[in-house]
């Protein structure tokens, strides 16, 4: 039986194009990643780590092999199962922000709830709660065009956990802030895995936010090259 939130990903290939124009983007891939953990995925453009993201995060499908998650055999489920499979056990955080630009922070974060089916009232207590969490408390009306891009960041990852997830999926997180911001929200993403044992599986290229991580693992040509402790990775 697997522990709560671990994810083992066997002999994982992810191919693109047919014939001579296939890229094989994954090759073979044999990883796991108990519940709790804090891994950093690194490598350079075109390494697989977007790719092995994608599918991490039930937004694509391996080619061959197989991804188990929670003792469910993701590769086999349809569309619809893996969308509510992200919905009710991920929460993601983009180095976009991807927040909706004219509703307010609130709003934004209310958003995963109301594809749940929650009432407004619960709502709107479970985002403002969220938004508390991450410092935003007094900032629930503003719009994105009203706040700063580490304030944009705190409200996608307002909006990430507000559904309590097993697993948070960061990609870039600190791709568009300046390096005070991007402690602050490291310091942020750190808190919710230490202090809610929330996974949190972040791909990055800073050595420095890496470092925030209790484990790195490093993609090279679609197949991952180290896989070690923060003390020997960083």
């Amino acid at each position: 039986m697997s522990a709560p939130g671990c994810i083992q990903l066997s002999a994982v290939t992810k191919e693109y194009g047919h014939g001579q124009s296939a890229f094989l983007a994954l090759k073979g891939i044999d990883l796991a990643i108990a519940a709790g953990e804090f891994v950093a995925i690194m490598g350079p453009s075109g390494s697989g780590k977007s790719t092995i993201m994608n599918i991490l995060g039930c937004l694509d499908t391996p080619t061959t092999g197989s991804y188990m998650f929670q003792d469910v055999h993701v590769e086999r489920l349809h569309r619809n199962q893996r969308a509510l499979l992200r919905r009710h056990f991920l929460g993601f955080v983009f180095q976009g922000f991807n927040l909706l630009a004219r509703t307010t922070a609130l709003e934004n974060v209310e958003l995963p709830l109301i594809y749940r089916g929650y009432p407004a009232k619960e709502r709107e207590h479970a985002a403002q709660k969220a938004l508390h969490q991450v410092g935003l408390a007094g900032w629930e009306r503003h719009t994105p065009a009203e706040l700063s891009g580490g304030q944009q960041q705190r409200v996608a990852i307002a909006r990430a956990i507000v559904t309590a997830p097993t697993i948070l999926l960061a990609d870039e997180p600190t791709g568009n802030l300046d390096t005070r911001t991007s402690q602050e929200i490291m310091d942020l993403i750190t808190s919710f895995n230490q202090e809610q044992g929330i996974t949190v599986i972040m791909v990055t290229h800073e050595p420095d936010i890496a470092a925030y991580a209790s484990r790195v693992i490093r993609f090279v040509d679609g197949m991952v090259e180290s896989d070690s402790p923060r003390s020997e990775a960083v």
